[in-house]
């Protein structure tokens, strides 16, 4: 039988003001079944626990906390004076020294439950008596929350075998569903009334009543967990999701320490897998060549710089492609590209330029992009750009004409149009970087061309976070940052981001195992500090008391960053902090691993089986025609009211 409260229209009328700011708190309607409630939109169902396990750890109650479902947990603590303990233990044992008597003058069997039973009531009443702790009244009751009327059925299954398991029997508040609910309210209500007697230290074992996961961003919210999954909980086997792009986020920096072995890569490659599945759009710089496989895997775009035919043109203009298929650039696209010429020869020359060579170069840059008709116009400026070659006959022009520090930068950037290191530039850029997953490979560039790599890889990276023209969520890798940090433009770099790219929607990942390195400098800790997720794996010993002052650990987290297992970790956000253990499926474990030994088998493996690599290319659901952007603007400010449209001429 169900019954529907609602409010008369008499007794709306006669409401007092206290009574109506009380109403904003009330449902819309309530519908009171047997055994559930309809709470406005919600169905609940409330449970009394009668049972509880002889021996408790402490925190034995946090498993109610960890349930991915909303779940309201009510404990109801209440005082026994010491008489009236003192009379009930009395009168308790009194019962069962009668029952063990009974059976004995009767040659029956002992009874273990009688006897363990027996033992704890002397054992309590010894220490009640001697002042060593109380008695207390407690009132254990649960709410399970669910959509509709199917889901509550299943959250209900789900919620007694998690009780069971913990040896609690949670039974239905039947008929009293909705004393069930306002028990569970913060209101300090008991309207069940169904409690059991727990002692000082039983009771204290479910304290502190916290939960060793990280929180739910809407405690209120039935709905799955957002964000990425990083594996699960160490302390409590629930699973640690963790979003960098939500609400309340300072920044969507997240920082990677830890020593080499202990799973850095893995995790990186796995959370940028993962980030695809959710629209994020992903630039790695990737030092070391790890990336290729995962690129090809999901239809990225590899740029694999030191490779024979593979160019940058550093003359490309600024170009924004809109999701209509407009073209449009800053209004100072050609003043910004020129500074940043400037910035690229100074790179190649090895020095700063005196003011003669800034002059000179500044005219000649002029004079290079009016030799193929780009001018101040905008509507030149879809035309092919010209390269590093044409400037340098520009300044040899010059140099003809008496101008001696012309000479002696053509003179200098001979090598890099005509010598051995021409790859790189001689002629225009090969491969847009442009798709949801952009990966740049530095490992193959020479020594002599690792400074100016750089610095296009990472002006490219820094054309696509700015860009207006894109409106979704963007992440920029930087595996091995410390070999990235050895480069003036690189460490420039990741101070930019670490610092502007909240401001473009982006985040900025770090992975790094020179943490000694990293924390021993200002640009460093700088990089940390602006890094709202902060994961810290396996720790050397030596490098572990620094680790400890940064990240303001714990003596127990220390001693798990020291004894860790590969992919174990402590994911620290705020002021919340969890170990966690990555998780990967079979096909994902294929795509992230770095052991050499399992890349030999699957390279052998590949070679035989090609169709099934096909197959795990598809069922990761990706698609050719995931929808793309041009790249966007050089190091500086995207302002998306400071672009114009171009026309082509």
């Amino acid at each position: 039988m169900t019954t529907r409260a609602r409010t008369r229209r008499g007794q709306r009328r006669r409401s007092t003001r206290p009574a109506s700011r009380a109403a904003a708190f009330t449902p819309d309607a309530l519908s009171v079944g047997a055994r559930h409630l309809e709470v406005g939109n919600e169905w609940v169902s409330s449970f009394a626990v009668t049972g509880f396990p002889r021996e408790v750890h402490p925190g034995w109650l946090a498993p109610l906390l960890t349930y991915p479902g909303r779940l309201d947990v009510a404990l109801h603590v209440g005082p026994i004076d010491p008489a009236t303990a003192a009379a009930r233990l009395k009168k308790q044992l009194a019962k069962l020294e009668s029952g063990r008597r009974h059976t004995a003058e009767h040659g029956r069997l002992y009874d273990p439950q009688v006897e363990a039973a027996t033992e704890d009531a002397y054992d309590l009443s010894s220490r009640v008596a001697r002042g060593e702790g109380k008695l207390f009244r407690v009132g254990l009751y649960l709410t399970i929350h669910a959509p509709t009327e199917r889901a509550l059925h299943d959250e209900v299954g789900a919620l007694r075998s998690l009780s069971a398991s913990l040896l609690l029997d949670a039974k239905h508040t039947t008929y009293r569903s909705l004393q069930g609910w306002v028990s569970c309210l913060p209101m300090g209500l008991d309207l069940i009334g169904m409690r059991r007697t727990f002692d000082t230290s039983a009771l204290s074992a479910a304290f502190p009543f916290t939960s060793p996961d990280l929180p739910a961003a809407d405690p209120t919210s039935v709905a799955a967990p957002s964000g990425v999954l990083y594996g699960y909980n160490v302390g409590s086997q629930g699973l640690v999701h963790w979003d960098r792009f939500g609400e309340g986020m300072h920044n969507h920096n997240s920082v990677i320490l830890g020593r080499s072995g202990a799973g850095k890569s893995y995790l990186v490659k796995l959370e940028l897998l993962r980030s695809l599945y959710r629209g994020i759009e992903i630039a790695v710089v990737d030092p070391e060549d790890e990336y290729a496989r995962l690129a090809a895997a999901v239809g990225g775009t590899y740029v694999h710089l030191g490779a024979a035919g593979v160019r940058l043109n550093p003359f490309d203009l600024p170009i924004h492609r809109t999701d209509d298929g407009r073209r449009t650039a800053p209004k100072d696209a050609l003043v910004r590209r020129s500074l940043f010429l400037h910035t690229v020869v100074a790179v190649l020359v090895g020095g700063e330029l005196d003011s003669a060579e800034r002059a000179a170069l500044d005219r000649a840059i002029a004079a290079t992009y009016q030799a193929v008709g780009i001018t101040a116009d905008a509507r030149t400026w879809t035309r092919p750009s010209p390269t590093l070659r044409t400037l340098r006959d520009q300044l040899a022009t010059a140099g003809h004409a008496g101008d001696r520090a012309a000479t002696e930068l053509a003179a200098k950037l001979h090598p890099y149009v005509e010598g051995a290191f021409k790859q790189l530039f001689d002629g225009q850029t090969t491969t847009n970087p442009d798709g949801h997953l952009i990966v740049f490979s530095l490992r193959d560039l020479p020594d002599e061309l690792k400074p100016i790599g750089t610095l296009l890889t990472l002006d490219a990276v820094w054309r696509r976070v700015s860009n207006p023209a894109i409106r979704r969520p963007r992440l920029v890798v930087v595996d091995e940052a410390w070999l990235l940090m050895k480069q003036p433009s690189g460490a420039e770099f990741l101070f930019r981001m670490a610092k502007a790219s909240r401001k473009h929607w982006a985040g900025l990942t770090v992975a790094t195992q020179d943490t000694a390195d990293v924390l021993g400098s200002d640009l460093g800790k700088a990089v940390v500090a602006n890094a709202a997720t902060q994961i810290l794996l396996r720790q050397a010993s030596q490098a572990i008391d620094e680790i400890t002052q940064t990240f303001d650990l714990s003596a127990g987290e220390r001693q798990f960053l020291l004894s860790a297992d590969q992919g174990q970790g402590l994911l620290s956000a705020g002021t919340q902090h969890v170990a966690f253990q990555s998780i990967a499926s079979p096909t994902e474990h294929l795509l992230v691993t770095s052991s050499p030994a399992e890349l030999a088998e699957y390279a052998e493996t590949a070679d035989t089986s090609d169709a099934e690599h096909e197959q795990s290319y598809v069922d990761l659901g990706f698609a050719d025609d995931t929808p793309q952007a041009s790249d966007g603007d050089e190091f500086g400010s995207s302002d998306p009211d400071d672009h114009i449209e171009l026309d082509a001429a």
